[in-house]
């Protein structure tokens, strides 16, 4: 296993994620301490989940995932520090989290709060916001005109921010968080909370997770180009596609227990005439060279210039273990040239 500074911060991090959100809904216990020890014994000990989870998010699943994790590490309190654990505040919009309320100062420090107490933990490694309050360019919302930037009143989300910051700063200098993240944002949200940050000496931004895959690209090259200029790790989430990328959603095929057979808050908005199409074409090239579909998209992903940590998750042993192994083996420099073919033919399949 490969690792890698985390951003601008002082953690060294393993070049592979284990995600979690399965965890508590088509997870429990046992699967997760199976695949904790498994992905530890593998080398990673980078490990993200989020108060929002269990996915999908249902108010009777919420926290599941954290708790989870949590009774892992009373379990295994000599392993915690050996892991980097991060979770993350949900932004607005489910009326059981703050009654749907944006993130503000006060909910960080409650959230975090709750957080520890679930995760049984006095600290958190990298604290992140899930999504900003203000609509974002993620889940389909990428195409043109979808949202009015125009429209948007760019002082008051500053304000928001700056509040966000103070409200960081303050679980920052009581030991409870250690770093500070974003996801679901934008090169314009990364630099306002760099800016806010040098402004008014409060904590910086060392990380964002965003969708990232070979059907989704869309973070390549401006994003990521923002990401190293001001050493922000880029921890791409989502690597095969909700699975599209392994084939078994392909004419039709809903896998007892696969993600697209549960209902997503976003809708499917993946599933369509375009990607099939995409994932035949990786298909076809995985099989052209003998490797299999999660390995190219995994190793794809990986070898992109500027990517920090992929973030994984599995639903059994066997996908986790398949997963990992990915990494292992870089993709020929052939197999790579057929990829970039096939991107340049389906550059955004959704």
């Amino acid at each position: 296993m490969k690792y890698v500074r985390l951003g601008s911060s002082a953690l060294d991090v393993s070049t592979v994620c284990l995600g979690s959100m399965t965890w508590g809904f088509q997870n429990n216990q046992s699967d997760a301490n199976a695949q904790l020890d498994y992905a530890q014994s593998a080398g990673i000990n980078f490990i993200d989940t989020a108060e929002m989870y269990a996915i999908p998010p249902t108010e009777k699943t919420y926290g599941k995932t954290e708790e989870i994790i949590g009774h892992w590490l009373n379990a295994n309190p000599s392993r915690r520090k050996n892991i980097v654990l991060t979770s993350k505040i949900s932004g607005p919009g489910f009326s059981y989290i703050r009654d749907g309320s944006d993130i503000s100062g006060a909910n960080v420090i409650a959230a975090v709060e709750s957080s520890l107490k679930r995760l049984q933990t006095d600290y958190i490694d990298l604290y992140q916001l899930h999504w900003p309050n203000r609509q974002s360019p993620h889940f389909g919302n990428h195409w043109p005109n979808n949202i009015n930037y125009t429209q948007v009143n760019a002082e008051q989300q500053n304000e928001e921010m700056l509040d966000i910051l103070q409200g960081l700063d303050s679980c920052v200098k009581a030991g409870k968080i250690r770093y500070c993240g974003l996801s679901d944002d934008t090169p314009w949200g990364i630099n306002q909370y760099l800016k806010l940050s040098a402004e008014h000496n409060l904590p910086r931004m060392v990380s964002i997770q965003n969708e990232f895959s070979l059907l989704h690209t869309k973070d390549w090259p401006y994003l990521i180009e923002n990401c190293v200029h001001e050493d922000i790790a880029y921890l791409p989430w989502s690597p095969l596609a909700t699975g599209a990328l392994t084939g078994k959603y392909l004419n039709g095929q809903r896998p007892k227990g696969s993600r697209w057979t549960f209902g997503q808050r976003h809708g499917l908005y993946r599933d369509n005439a375009n990607t099939d199409a995409a994932v035949r074409a990786y298909l076809d090239i995985a099989k052209r060279h003998n490797i299999t579909p999660a390995h190219l998209a995994l190793a794809w992903c990986e070898q992109v210039n500027g990517v920090t940590s992929t973030i994984i998750g599995a639903t059994n042993l066997q996908q986790l273990e398949e997963n990992i192994a990915a990494f292992k083996q870089p993709l020929t420099t052939e197999v790579l040239e057929e990829i970039k073919q096939a991107l340049r033919q389906f550059p955004s399949p959704f």
